[in-house]
């Protein structure tokens, strides 16, 4: 459960921590789908930040455990939003969504499986 527990929780902050890292260069990608998802821009430097905060915090819970559930918790919430931003305008481009999500998912899986 351990190496499960390790493995899952570090791919979810890279994959987080890499998604943070383009929305706070302003990546015309991220700038993009912003407009595409009717969410203002001033938006996108704030999504990059709890994008961040939550790939940190699943990194901290390997000293702190709580701290990683709540990060875990956290990002579960935001791509929550996302899909809600995603079905409101339309858009069915779901693949990267999901991606995200189930990977965040797991991380919150395994971290309560291992902590509690």
């Amino acid at each position: 459960m351990f190496a499960a527990y390790v493995t899952i929780t570090i791919v979810a902050s890279f994959l987080n921590g890499s998604a943070a890292v383009t929305y706070l260069i302003g990546h015309d990608y991220r700038k993009a789908q912003a407009d595409t998802k009717r969410v203002p821009r001033s938006w996108v430097p704030v999504l990059g930040m709890l994008l961040a905060a939550g790939s940190l915090g699943l990194l901290a819970g390997f000293a702190v455990p709580l701290l990683g559930t709540l990060a875990a918790a956290g990002l579960v919430l935001y791509f929550v939003g996302a899909l809600v931003a995603h079905l409101r305008v339309g858009s069915r481009q779901l693949v990267g969504w999901a991606v995200f999500f189930s990977t965040v998912v797991a991380a919150l899986v395994v971290n309560l499986a291992h902590h509690w």
